[in-house]
C-alpha cells in the first residue's frame, strides 16, 4: 500500500503527532455515531435533548437520555484503533489526542494526553454557577451517574430505575450554589472550554503530522484544527470510512475504520524500531 509506505517514512522521523478523533472510532466499540445512517441525531432531536434550553424545560427528561447514553458507554470498551493510538503515545512519546468524543474511551486505553473538546459525560456541570465535578465527585453526587452501577444495571433494572421511576427528587443537585446539575458535556449553543480550545489549536500550529480519525469534520470549530494544522506545514493524514469535505486536502487518505487501519500502521512504524 503505498499510503503506508509514505506515511511510515513520516512517522520513523519521531515527529510531533497529533491525532482528532470523531465518533467514528468509538462506533467500533457498540456506541453509536451522530450523523452516520444509523446517527442518534437521526432518532432524536438535539434540541430537545442537548441543549441548555432543554434542560431547564424538562431535566428528568434530559438526564434519562445521558444516563441511556451513559449506560451505552459504560458497557463499551476500548477497540484496536483506541489502543493503537496509545500504543503510539508510549512509542514516540510527542503524541497528543484531541477528540470530539464524551465518552472517555482515550483515557481507558491508557493515552495520557487527552484533550475533550466537548467534554466528558461521567463528569458534572453547574450552568447556573460554572462549577464542574470530576468523574469521582460526579458519582458521589449523583449515584446514578457511576460508571461501575451503570455498567451492570440490567436491562430490567435500567428500564424500572430509570425509565419508569426516575423524578425529580433523583436529580443531582450543586454543592455551591443548589441548583440541578447537567453532565459535563458541550451542548449545542455552548462555547468549548477556552482552555481546551486555545490548547488544541496550539498543538495544531505545531504538529508535524496530523491525523483525522473517524471524525466527519462537519463540527466546528474541530473542523478547522486539521486546515489550520495543513496551513502551518502539516501533514495531514484521514482515516475514514467515508469521503469528508476535507479528504481532497489530505496528504495520504486511509478508507477504512480507525480499529482495522491503525494498527496497520503502527505496526509498520514498529518494524522500523
Amino acid at each position: 500500500m503505498e499510503n503506508l509506505k509514505i506515511l511510515k517514512e513520516k512517522l520513523i522521523q519521531n515527529n510531533k503527532i497529533i491525532f482528532l478523533t470523531g465518533a467514528g472510532i468509538s462506533a467500533e466499540s457498540g456506541i453509536p455515531t451522530f450523523r452516520g445512517k444509523d446517527g442518534l441525531w437521526n432518532k432524536y432531536s438535539p434540541t430537545e435533548l442537548a441543549t441548555v434550553d432543554a434542560f431547564l424545560e424538562n431535566p428528568v427528561k434530559v438526564w434519562q437520555w445521558y444516563l441511556f447514553r451513559m449506560r451505552l458507554i459504560a458497557q463499551a470498551e476500548p477497540n484496536r484503533g483506541h489502543l493503537a493510538i496509545s500504543e503510539f503515545e508510549k512509542m514516540l512519546k510527542n503524541v497528543w489526542v484531541i477528540t470530539q468524543n464524551v465518552d472517555g474511551l482515550h483515557f481507558r486505553a491508557g493515552s495520557g494526553k487527552v484533550l475533550e473538546l466537548h467534554g466528558n459525560i461521567f463528569r458534572g456541570k453547574c450552568r447556573f454557577c460554572g462549577e464542574e465535578y470530576s468523574e469521582n465527585e460526579f458519582s458521589s453526587l449523583f449515584p446514578f451517574a457511576d460508571r461501575e452501577f451503570l455498567r451492570n444495571l440490567s436491562d430490567k433494572e435500567f428500564e424500572s430505575r430509570i425509565l419508569n421511576n426516575f423524578c425529580k427528587d433523583n436529580l443531582p443537585v450543586c454543592r455551591v450554589c443548589g441548583e440541578v446539575v447537567g453532565p459535563g458535556v458541550v451542548w449545542f449553543g455552548e462555547a468549548l472550554p477556552e482552555d481546551v480550545l486555545e490548547k488544541a489549536f496550539e498543538l495544531s500550529k505545531s504538529a508535524d503530522i496530523f491525523f483525522t480519525v473517524g471524525s466527519s469534520l462537519l463540527v466546528q470549530p474541530a473542523a478547522s484544527l486539521p486546515v489550520y494544522a495543513k496551513r502551518q506545514g502539516a501533514f495531514l493524514v484521514e482515516v475514514n470510512l467515508e469521503e469528508t469535505p476535507l479528504s481532497n486536502m489530505c496528504d495520504v487518505v486511509f478508507r477504512g475504520s480507525a480499529g482495522e487501519i491503525l494498527p496497520l500502521i503502527l505496526n509498520e512504524v514498529k518494524e522500523n524500531g
